[in-house]
């Protein structure tokens, strides 16, 4: 007997149904995982609503997970039954067992339990590659990191804080300033209630910011380009308020010969080596101390539309697991 949580039609998290699936059979080129636990992300909504295209409906949601490999395909070298494992990036995780690609998963350091990886893959890669190759930040850096109490928030600001760098985070809520001050945030600002140039104006003695990292999109965009100094770097890595709007790219030059750019973390792991190089250093982080990952909410897997009214209700804080 198998589950999976699948979406027979776009929509809000009512169209989310927990199906009886079968358990699948890997191809030679991939390995069947039981899932421990799965993370919960933002682009998992996206995926849900329609903002995101899938290949097919209906679709089982999830990005990321961790567990044990059962079993593997004929041509799979690099992972083998029992081994603990964990992933990201991969369409399918709301599921109790599934097949992926082998070279997509990486093997789970003992030292990592379960939950705790599925949580800290896709976001904990994600902040790996801001900080470390989309915008490389260096010690005595400035930066801003909006919705600094999230998941990708917090990792930003205990990581960035460990290399070194002043860190600004915006919040929604005081208790959520309170979160990112105790992960590492050396100035918060409450989104909506400050202006945010004008504080950064202030903290910085009017410097301005090498780099912006924006998860928000369509509600910060141009506050963030106003944040920036000369040859600054916009990273724009998510749309929680929405997709930014079409603009007159004259705006990054009139604004200081600006930098923009919308990465993804797929294209930063696309290469297995990549992936591997990616996932040791979030290892390495979180086993030296540098980065802690909270789970700061558990639902049971079949529950996981009640997890998506709290994340997109902004009643989440860190990250957010789901047991199978």
């Amino acid at each position: 007997m198998n589950h999976a949580i699948r979406v027979h039609a776009h929509g809000g998290p009512e169209n989310m149904v927990w199906d009886d699936v079968p358990v699948p059979t890997p191809k030679p080129d991939e390995a069947l995982v039981r899932h421990a636990a799965v993370g919960l992300n933002y682009i998992d909504v996206y995926f849900r609503t329609g903002l995101y295209k899938v290949p097919q409906l209906p679709v089982t949601l999830g990005m990321e997970g961790a567990g044990i490999v059962e079993a593997v395909g004929t041509e799979v070298t690099n992972v083998k039954p029992g081994d603990r494992v964990a992933y990201a990036m991969a369409l399918g995780a709301y599921t109790e067992a599934r097949t992926i690609k082998a070279d997509r998963l990486v093997k789970l350091p003992e030292a990592i339990d379960f939950r705790t990886g599925a949580a800290m893959m896709l976001q904990g890669m994600t902040a790996q590659y801001l900080l470390r190759r989309t915008y490389p930040v260096k010690a005595g850096d400035t930066i801003l990191v909006h919705a600094a109490a999230g998941g990708v928030g917090l990792i930003l600001c205990q990581w960035a804080k460990a290399l070194g760098c002043t860190v600004i985070g915006t919040v929604s809520t005081a208790e959520k300033a309170e979160l990112a001050r105790e992960n590492g945030a050396d100035h918060v600002v409450l989104a909506g209630q400050e202006n945010l140039p004008a504080r950064v104006k202030e903290i910085t003695g009017g410097a301005m910011l090498p780099v912006v990292y924006d998860s928000v999109g369509r509600d910060t965009f141009m506050d963030s380009l106003d944040c920036l100094a000369p040859f600054g770097t916009l990273v724009c890595y998510g749309n929680a308020s929405g997709p930014v709007p079409p603009f007159d790219i004259g705006i990054l030059a009139a604004k200081g010969s600006l930098f923009l750019t919308r990465p993804t973390l797929a294209t930063y792991t696309a290469r297995h080596d990549d992936l591997v190089a990616t996932a040791a250093d979030l290892f390495a982080a979180v086993q030296s101390g540098a980065v802690q990952i909270r789970i700061n909410q558990t639902f049971a897997l079949k529950d996981a539309a009640e997890a998506h009214r709290a994340l997109e209700g902004r009643k989440t804080t860190g990250s957010t697991v789901l047991i199978p």
